[in-house]
């Protein structure tokens, strides 16, 4: 028998990201400008460094909570009092190897082998792939794109729903599509979830990334203390700590010992130097993000209104997340386009079609970098969308 067909067929069923195939395909290339990843141009600043170097030249090495340790959960709590007005004491808060586990770890909390998860699309990709892994069904819910804009339709959100849907996956800020839930959408998708008896697994991760001013809104604007929500986030974006895997989940403090069981036999908990690093992002870390987000925005306006002025690209500024998701004109295949315009142009996008059902034309742009480099890759796809 070949080796391959030995093995479990969610395990071979688990996609190659349309994402990583074309950074695979071009990565390394001389002059390249990529935007294909959600992911800044900074580094991890030096105060986190130096806080996660001084732990672990303090011997800092062994095993730790599996919840976080107190000195974080309690540095997340603050956190969110400062950001989002919240009160939540740090028992609310758990800390595991980045956001993605936070997702990992929340499906398989609420879902069983053939159970279902609606969430929104074009999505993450890891999303729904992390739902097949576990056995449960991904139930993908289309966005609506007109006039450039993407919206809500809560009626085909809430046709999705079968008695297998155990939860709604909700991501907002969107990525791909920055679309950005009001209140009253985040009020109506949680009266949808109590009329269903549904959990709500949300991912807030752009909150801070939201251009009309302070914050994104947030299902902690309106939640009951006794509603099913699971909130998911990571300490990648904000702090430019995208390769260190530490993230968090927000849940009732009853879920505590759950988390615990299924971080111990998953990772076991986080590194504590990389958690001390995490605390000082918290701590230390808000005019380095404000920093972040006054770049974003500015390098938003300069990409965005680019493309606007070709007259062939179908989109608007996002108001929130890190990322243009553009249509354009005569382009059926983005996954052809992604490659051809990273050969003839040297700047990487990532192809809707990693996205799912409804991002099939689009392509995505990260504009979280230098002005300079971000103006550089929009005279470049400018040249190229005149050219077709």
């Amino acid at each position: 028998m070949p080796i391959l067909d030995s093995l479990s067929p969610r395990a071979l069923a688990a996609p190659e990201s349309g994402i990583v195939e074309v950074v695979n395909y071009a990565r390394g290339r001389e002059g390249l400008l990529p935007l294909w990843v959600g992911e800044g141009d900074l580094p991890t600043p030096d105060f986190i460094n130096r806080a996660a170097m001084a732990s672990l030249n303090a011997g800092e090495t062994f095993y730790t909570w599996q919840r976080g340790i107190p000195e974080l959960r309690q540095a997340l709590a603050d956190y969110y009092g400062r950001h989002f007005g919240t009160s939540l004491p740090m028992e609310n808060f758990y800390v595991v190897g980045s956001g993605m586990q936070a997702i990992q770890l929340s499906v398989q909390a609420i879902t069983s082998p053939g159970d279902e998860m609606v969430y929104l699309s074009p999505a993450w990709p890891n999303i729904a792939a992390a739902l097949e892994i576990a056995g449960a069904r991904s139930v993908p819910v289309p966005l609506q794109f007109e006039h450039g804009k993407w919206s809500l339709d809560l009626g085909r959100l809430e046709a999705a729903i079968t008695p297998k849907t155990k939860g709604l996956f909700i991501n907002t800020p969107s990525n791909p599509t920055g679309w950005t839930a009001t209140q009253q959408d985040l009020r109506d998708i949680l009266a949808l979830a109590r009329k269903h008896d549904l959990w709500i697994m949300a991912d807030e991760i752009y909150a801070l990334y939201y251009y009309a001013g302070g914050r994104a809104p947030s299902f902690l604007d309106v939640k009951d203390a006794d509603d099913k929500i699971l909130f998911v986030n990571s300490f990648s974006k904000n702090w430019s700590m995208t390769g260190w895997r530490v993230g968090w989940i927000v849940a009732p403090a009853e879920l505590g010992q759950v988390i615990e069981n299924l971080v111990q036999y998953s990772t076991s908990g986080v590194a504590q130097f990389m958690q001390k690093g995490a605390v000082a992002a918290l701590n230390e870390g808000d005019d380095f993000v404000r920093s972040n987000i006054a770049k974003a925005k500015r390098s938003r306006d300069i990409l965005c209104d680019a493309l606007i002025a070709t007259n062939r690209v179908h989109t608007l500024k996002p108001d929130g997340a890190l990322y243009s998701f553009l249509k354009i004109d005569g382009v059926t295949d983005s996954r052809r386009a992604a490659i051809d315009i990273v050969d003839k142009t040297g700047v990487g996008l990532a192809p809707g079609t990693a996205f799912g059902l409804g991002g099939e034309l689009f392509m995505r742009a990260c504009f979280l970098r230098d002005p300079v480099q971000v103006t550089d890759a929009a005279e470049r796809l400018s040249r190229y969308i005149q050219s077709l």
